[in-house]
């Protein structure tokens, strides 16, 4: 199985009461806290890390009470856990709403040359009207227009990333050869949202290019990952759930000649570990009472599009109609709300708790056991781990969890290779 590290450079990442936990340093602002996390990662063996992203406050609310906001650019953070690591994946958020293709493929080749080959891109298109403004727009496009042009920006980066061939940075001191032009190709495209005129500047890295990563879950998004994605991150509710978002994925991937194993389906999962049954659910307890129910709504209308606030809380969610915005994200929750008939208030408080994903609470054996079952009943390749404290979450689950795992053959003792892709492969 394969594990991917959820990480947001502020207070909160699903779980919103995160911050106030005891045990949480909330040093997100501290250079060394990250390099710190990423080695104690790596030494947990762990496939990769990715930090989502918000490119602004959903609310004032949830800005005031500690929701879930990115309070630094996660490049640099990136940039500064490659220096402390060398094998361990390293992904980031961008958005294909906001900048040009050229100025994405750019910096995330440099990473990608400057780590050994180690970065993934998680590709959005952004959700919400206040990113959109934040740029000097008045609004996000439609959901379609903005798949569009994700398609052409990411066409554009892989043309980008694709135009060196191998040996063409030649650096022949007596002869003056320095790049053999013969071994370039220009980048030649005019979409209708982007285009790009002219040779890629950066040499490609040992894996090439950066990993492609997606998380969409409407169909759109869907479509998208099976076309282009190496590594899918879904949020499901339960093994159902699971084994439905992953033979579907894996049939997509087939239809459109795909080798299914060339794409990670990783599930979003929180646990919860403790010395004993009783303690890991009192824990779990009290995690969950830190969080504000009010937090929940500004937070779902961010990842939906949708503003939830002008809906009244005792509202069944599941007759909220849902025509603009996300709609994958919304079918999301829909999904996780539907066995209860919760309310918007009831959906909002559980939604700010895990996002909906599964806790997995108990002993590091039981823990263990749940992701195996969920493993071996084929409802994912793996997990990406979020924590509900920090850093403790993943020291406890490095600590703990892995080594079962590893004793039960279900997870890598060491590293395959050096790049993201050769770890991904194996």
């Amino acid at each position: 199985m394969k594990f991917v590290a959820f990480l947001m450079a502020g207070p909160t990442f699903h779980h919103h009461g995160m911050w106030r936990h005891p045990e949480t340093e909330n040093r997100f602002l501290d250079p060394a806290f990250w390099e710190t996390l990423a080695r104690t990662l790596e030494v947990g063996r762990f496939d990769g890390l990715f930090f989502a992203d918000t490119l602004c406050f959903h609310s004032e609310n949830a800005m005031a009470r500690g929701g879930q906001m990115s309070l630094l650019d996660p490049v640099p953070l990136i940039a500064m856990m490659a220096r402390a690591t060398s094998r361990i994946g390293l992904g980031v958020t961008i958005s294909t709403s906001f900048q040009e293709p050229y100025a994405i493929a750019r910096v995330l080749s440099s990473l990608d040359v400057l780590s050994g080959g180690r970065i993934a891109w998680n590709i959005v298109t952004s959700s919400y009207h206040r990113a959109a403004q934040n740029f000097g727009k008045d609004a996000l496009p439609g959901r379609d227009e903005r798949y569009d042009r994700a398609e052409e920006v990411l066409n554009v980066c892989l043309d980008m990333w694709t135009g060196w061939s191998d040996h063409a940075l030649v650096i022949d001191k007596e002869s003056g050869d320095f790049i053999d032009e013969a071994k370039m190709r220009r980048t030649e495209i005019a979409g209708k949202f982007v285009g790009a005129s002219g040779m890629f500047t950066v040499p490609p890295s040992p894996q090439r290019h950066p990993v492609i990563m997606q998380a969409g879950s409407s169909l759109r998004g869907r479509k998208f990952a099976a076309t282009y994605a190496e590594l899918v991150f879904t949020l499901q509710h339960s093994l159902p759930d699971m084994q439905e978002f992953y033979a579907d994925m894996k049939h997509r991937l087939d239809s459109g000649g795909r080798n299914p194993d060339d794409c990670s389906i990783l599930v979003s999962v929180d646990p919860i570990v403790g010395e004993t049954e009783s303690i890991a659910r009192e824990k779990q307890a009290y995690i969950n009472e830190l969080v504000e129910p009010r937090i929940g709504i500004p937070l779902m209308s961010a990842h939906t599009g949708l503003d939830l606030s002008q809906w009244p809380i005792d509202k069944p969610i599941s007759d909220i109609p849902a025509e603009a915005g996300s709609r994958g994200s919304f079918d999301v929750i829909l999904q996780g709300t539907k066995a209860g008939n919760l309310t918007l208030g009831e959906a909002a408080k559980r939604f700010a708790t895990s996002e909906l994903c599964p806790q997995l609470v108990g002993t590091p054996e039981s823990v263990a056991d749940q992701l195996q079952e969920f493993f071996e009943k084929k409802g994912c390749d793996g997990f990406i781990v979020t924590p509900t404290e920090m850093p403790g979450s993943f020291e406890a689950f490095t600590r703990s969890v892995v080594p079962i795992l590893q004793k039960r053959g279900l997870f890598r003792r060491e590293y395959p290779g050096s790049t993201l892709r050769e770890t991904l492969k194996v």
